[in-house]
């Protein structure tokens, strides 16, 4: 075991340890305020005396590798990591309701924590993703507060991953559905793939009505599938005690941040981010070249073990790093800032003109792009961020620019290189013939040879019932992109992008029963009086 863990250890990048001979307590139960037995893993260094605890709870199993190769490198450094497990997950009692139960049983345990003779009344937490969330449900919370975080691609609330735009996010959330209702009884706790499983949760995704769709994918029903079919709507505060971020900004608890630039919760978690900077809290984050993958975690793991021996250890050696750090995609260069955006940013318009065309001026005359939509054969999507990993990221984007349902704006080949940092959104004045609609908006690159490759979008569902020209303001996702000189860029419009979203059935019914289907003829204006731009991130003028 000590020869391979020294190997992990050389794999992910980690300082030497310090303290490899570490001992296990499994399967301590950790009574909640209504009976409910939780149970908890606990690593630490062997015969020490009490230690601060850092904890980790989670809905994936205490047992799998995530988890307990956290706790050990975590643990060999000197540390004490508790690993429980959520309600109604693996060993714990009670029933799993997703996002609701993590406050409430997430205070009772750190409770717990401190009344152990083992503990030394100080505690951080770490983990990502879920276990992140987890960690924002009692940090804004705790007296005394907790003495560190370290967040990984997550974020203080999770209801605008779940309807970006107000857009019910179909792949993900039924991926995920599907993951959390199948990973007790997969072979090997799901470590190995199966494709057959995988195949069905991918056509459950054209299933209707949406709100049945788990049992298409995975043969039963999965409640969180149902409760956020179910609460899609406008001004539905179903998630309202699910959100942290108002509690987060009077928080004193020293954060770190990793996320990527693929990753679906990275718009919430910048904004988790500068919201902690502006209240002045000690904050820093790392954005990289990754998604909601593995290839964060590696970073994560570094980060964790430099983040906490800081603050639970005194290496104050470890801070000694700028706030910002980000990786520029295309140009292979990790910047340093000490804000984000960086203020070397600037926002700059660029305007869909007629014929096709991109450009830096804004228009004159010209007449609206038309296409229709059609949800009974819905606008295709490729790449992006998405959970699955094996679908996210850049992709070719040419079949889906060749369909008739969607508008392309090609600039001209760039004189030199063009960086973009910071946020993206895009102004389009649109108008529909049903009043019931999706705006889809994506920037690409497009190389020497003609491949496009998507590099940041977002969706908007339009107001209900509007019969007139319509002033859509888009959030795209932020980016840290260089393209290149030579390359073009481009913008696609479209009336959605499915799978990726749920198709808007243009009927005005729920996303949850939907099932009938009516075309949307759409105008997207693009003349001196309306016009449609996307607003860059501009790094170092143009």
């Amino acid at each position: 075991m000590g020869m391979l863990s020294r190997l992990f250890d050389q794999l992910l990048g980690l300082p030497e340890a310090t303290t490899p001979d570490i001992e296990i307590a499994r399967d301590l139960p950790v009574p909640m305020p209504d009976g409910v037995v939780l149970r908890a893993d606990r690593y630490r260094p062997r015969g020490e005396g009490p230690l601060p605890v850092v904890l980790m709870r989670t809905p994936y199993g205490k047992h799998k590798l995530d988890s307990k190769g956290t706790a050990r490198i975590l643990a060999r450094r000197g540390m004490q990591v508790v690993v429980q497990d959520a309600r109604g997950t693996f060993g714990s009692g009670g029933r799993f309701s997703a996002f609701h139960q993590e406050k409430e049983d997430g205070l009772a345990t750190a409770a717990w924590l401190r009344e152990q003779p083992w503990c030394d009344g100080r505690l951080a937490t770490a983990g990502a993703s879920y276990v992140g969330f987890t960690q924002w449900a009692i940090g804004p919370y705790l007296d005394p507060p907790l003495e560190a975080m370290c967040l990984g691609v997550t974020a203080s609330e999770f209801a605008t991953t779940f309807y970006p735009g107000g857009v019910f996010a179909l792949h993900n959330l039924l991926t995920w559905a599907s993951l959390i209702g199948t990973q007790e009884e997969a072979p090997l706790g799901g470590l190995l793939p199966d494709p057959r499983k995988d195949r069905r949760v991918r056509r459950a995704m054209a299933h209707v009505p949406i709100g049945r769709s788990d049992v298409a994918a995975i043969g039963k029903q999965v409640p969180f599938l149902r409760e956020v079919a179910a609460h899609s709507g406008v001004g539905d505060t179903f998630w309202a005690d699910t959100d942290n971020s108002a509690a987060a900004v009077k928080m004193t608890t020293p954060t770190s941040m990793v996320t990527g630039w693929w990753d679906l919760l990275l718009p919430a978690q910048l904004r988790d981010y500068a919201a902690l900077r502006e209240a002045g809290n000690r904050s820093r984050i790392l954005i990289g070249p990754w998604g909601h993958d593995l290839g964060v975690m590696r970073a994560l793991m570094a980060e964790q073990v430099s983040w906490l021996s800081a603050h639970l250890l005194g290496d104050t050696a470890q801070l000694q790093r700028s706030p910002v750090r980000l990786y520029l995609q295309r140009a292979g260069r990790w910047l340093d800032f000490d804000r984000w955006p960086p203020p070397q940013s600037v926002p700059t318009e660029l305007h869909l003109l007629p014929y096709g065309r991109l450009g830096w001026s804004a228009p004159g005359e010209g007449a609206p792009g038309v296409f229709t939509y059609d949800p009974a054969h819905p606008t295709r999507s490729v790449g992006g961020p998405l959970l699955d990993m094996r679908e996210s990221k850049q992709r070719d984007n040419r079949a889906v620019e060749a369909r008739s349902d969607v508008l392309v704006h090609t600039g001209a080949p760039l004189p030199r290189d063009l960086d973009l940092i910071g946020p993206v959104s895009a102004t389009v004045y649109v108008r529909t013939d049903t009043g019931h609609a999706d705006l889809f908006v994506r920037l690409c690159d497009v190389d020497e040879t003609g491949v496009s490759r998507n590099v940041t979008d977002g969706i908007l569902r339009l107001p209900a019932g509007s019969d007139g020209v319509v002033k859509a303001e888009v959030e795209l996702h932020p980016t840290g992109y260089r393209f290149l000189r030579g390359h073009r860029l481009r913008v696609q419009v479209a009336g959605g992008a499915f799978p990726r979203f749920a198709r808007n059935h243009g009927t005005g019914e729920a996303v949850e029963e939907a099932v009938g289907t009516r075309p949307t003829r759409f105008e997207i204006f693009q003349d001196a009086e309306r016009p449609s731009a996307l607003t860059l991130p501009v790094f170092g003028g143009l």
